[in-house]
């Protein structure tokens, strides 16, 4: 379906949304498509056997299907959503859940489930949590992966100053511009996502992936202000 979302109040994860979301993301994610086979790839090298797969946020199930494809009943997956029509719409698309396949709708503020993980990922989605839980949650991540497991995030940042954050910002909006959103759907996503969609800078994000343990972390793409990192327990 098509996303032409008219937002009257706060941004939500609701019915509405879920319906569009596949085309929300493609037409507002820069380099979408390249984003997320960059995800699979590299975490597909960190899967270990009879390990967990987790996503955290994991919206309509998009980046956790080709880990099902690839390793079906060598490993177990964990979908974790705050959005009941998310979660939904993963239930639909991947069937009932099993021992090995959990869907559940949860409040990740608390911190991942305890799990024994080989990867997990974070596409798109610390950023819509308050600040004050972000190093709470990378931090129980750390603590249920596996050694050796991956940790893979991908986040909007800000730019390092207010001069570069407007450009970048500019030209995102430029981009939407020429992804056939108009400036008043563009305008109308802005208003509503203030203060839902927090962004801190790269540096913040990689600094509080180091203090909670992880030593191995650097950044595997960029465009504009997007980022996506690996942390490698």
């Amino acid at each position: 379906m098509i996303d032409e979302v008219v937002k009257t109040g706060k941004w939500e994860f609701d019915e509405e949304v879920t319906n569009v979301f596949d085309n929300m993301l493609e037409r507002s994610i820069p380099q979408y498509y390249v984003m997320r086979d960059l995800v699979t790839k590299i975490g597909m090298r960190y899967v270990q056997m009879n390990s967990a797969i987790v996503d955290i946020g994991c919206s309509r199930g998009n980046a956790i299907a080709p880990f099902i494809r690839k390793f079906g009943c060598e490993a177990k997956y964990l979908l974790l959503d705050t959005s009941a029509p998310m979660i939904k719409a993963c239930k639909e698309k991947f069937g009932s859940p099993s021992d090995e396949l959990q869907i559940m709708q949860y409040d990740i503020t608390k911190g991942i489930p305890e799990i024994d993980a080989s990867v997990v990922l974070s596409v798109l989605t610390l950023q819509f949590t308050p600040i004050e839980y972000r190093q709470k949650i990378v931090e129980s991540v750390y603590n249920n992966l596996r050694k050796g497991g991956v940790f893979i995030v991908v986040e909007k940042v800000l730019g390092n100053t207010n001069e570069i954050d407007s450009m970048l910002v500019d030209e995102y909006y430029k981009m939407k511009g020429e992804h056939s959103y108009t400036q008043e759907q563009i305008e109308n996503k802005r208003k509503s996502l203030e203060g839902v969609l927090v962004p801190i800078t790269a540096r913040w994000n990689e600094d509080m992936l180091k203090q909670v343990g992880f030593s191995k972390v650097d950044c595997f793409w960029r465009y504009l202000n997007f980022a996506g990192w690996i942390a490698i327990k």
